[in-house]
């Protein structure tokens, strides 16, 4: 009995872990000894792959080089084979070449780079926008083109997570966005600066207070993304994840219309948040009387 018993546990073991690892598989969130970047959710993303790719390959060529080069001044000018080192002061050839070549380097570098800074920038037809306001610290997400839908995403804490969830990242609500729409992304601040950063969407603003910020996004494919404020905004930074969920156009018609259910008693009621953060809510709601 005692060997089934332990087969059996094994086996749920191993059951729940698969899930785990399967629901992971689905959501773009940064895994354990990650080299590289997330793999890329939208067309910006790609193409700051792309970027991240051909400097690296740069960067890569010159310390091979220069790497070569101090080993072949160490194995040819060290002092066995050169008793009598070289007074020479300067070569105007090597001058011009490792200036010009440095100079060259920027510049195939700084092309794609202002190219994508612009490409993220906005896009110039939208078919859904998105109001982002942070908050110390949760997010609050508005709708301007789907009546108004408005709620706010509180993390999840530890002790309510259930088998699958992934902590730190799991919100009560979820950011839901169509896939294949260009979408308008507007951050704002209601309190301190923020980062609204999502890696796998080539998706990174501030928030600040005062400002409209705008990016966008096109997101290829359904699923979960998540990511993080980016910016040290107070106690709870690294309490704020960012979820993503997307869906086919026909599904996010259906959950507008159910949001607009949901949300119109003024959202979903608001969660405790962890012990050391309760005080500070509760003066910052003193200070804003």
């Amino acid at each position: 009995m005692k060997v089934l018993r332990r087969l059996f546990g094994i086996s749920v073991c191993v059951a729940t872990g698969t899930a785990g690892l399967a629901r992971m598989a689905l959501a773009q969130v940064p895994r354990p000894w990650e080299m590289g970047m997330q793999p890329a959710g939208s067309p910006v993303a790609v193409q700051i792959d792309n970027l991240h790719n051909m400097v690296l390959g740069i960067i890569t060529a010159i310390t091979l080089l220069v790497a070569a080069l101090l080993g072949w001044v160490m194995y040819r000018y060290n002092a066995r084979r050169n008793p009598t080192p070289t007074r020479t002061s300067h070569n105007t050839m090597l001058e011009v070449a490792w200036t010009l070549i440095p100079v060259l380097i920027l510049v195939v570098i700084a092309i794609p780079s202002f190219r994508l800074v612009y490409f993220e920038d906005r896009t110039h037809d939208p078919d859904l926008t998105i109001k982002v306001t942070a908050h110390q610290w949760y997010w609050e997400y508005t709708y301007p083109d789907n009546g108004g839908v408005d709620f706010s995403s509180y993390i999840v804490p530890d002790n309510e997570l259930k088998p699958g969830q992934l902590r730190l990242l799991t919100v009560d609500n979820q950011l839901v966005l169509p896939v294949g729409k260009n979408i308008r992304i507007l951050t704002t601040s209601a309190d301190v600066i923020h980062s609204f950063f999502i890696p796998s969407l080539g998706v990174q603003r501030y928030a600040i207070p005062g400002q409209t910020i705008e990016t966008w996004v096109r997101i290829d494919r359904p699923g979960d993304y998540y990511g993080e404020c980016n910016q040290v905004c107070g106690t709870n930074h690294s309490r704020m994840p960012i979820s993503v969920h997307a869906v086919t156009p026909a599904e996010f018609t259906a959950w507008v219309a159910k949001a607009k259910a949901k949300f119109a008693e003024g959202g979903a009621p608001v969660p405790a948040l962890p012990a050391a953060a309760a005080p500070i809510r509760l003066a910052a709601a003193q200070i804003q009387r």
